[in-house]
């Protein structure tokens, strides 16, 4: 399961900040903090969802996951093609996430 909630924690992560970003950067309407309050709630949830016994070790495997979603966000969402860098470190960080995943619980 973990497979489709990170990508799916991801998306609402960023997509909530993402709109606290349009509105205090990019001058967007104050309103924007509701749905990024509720997008930010939703992803908060989903993070419960993780079969781990323990918090740290599910957020640890999540932050890679969440760099990964953040690269495919900046060129899909704000049109910034990432460069082999950002690739690479992405790529680091998911083999990090796995890593993590394959070890749960010992």
């Amino acid at each position: 399961m973990a497979i489709l909630i990170y990508p799916a924690a991801a998306l609402a992560e960023i997509a909530g900040c993402f709109a606290v970003w349009g509105w205090l950067r990019l001058g967007w309407s104050p309103w924007w903090a509701l749905p990024s309050l509720a997008s930010l709630a939703v992803f908060a949830t989903l993070l419960t969802l993780i079969d781990s016994p323990a918090a740290g070790r599910a957020y640890a495997a999540y932050g890679g996951v969440y760099i990964g979603a953040s690269l495919v966000w900046l060129w899909l969402v704000e049109g910034q093609r990432p460069d082999g860098r950002d690739w690479l470190g992405g790529a680091i960080c998911l083999v990090g996430a796995a890593i993590i995943l394959a070890g749960r619980g010992r």
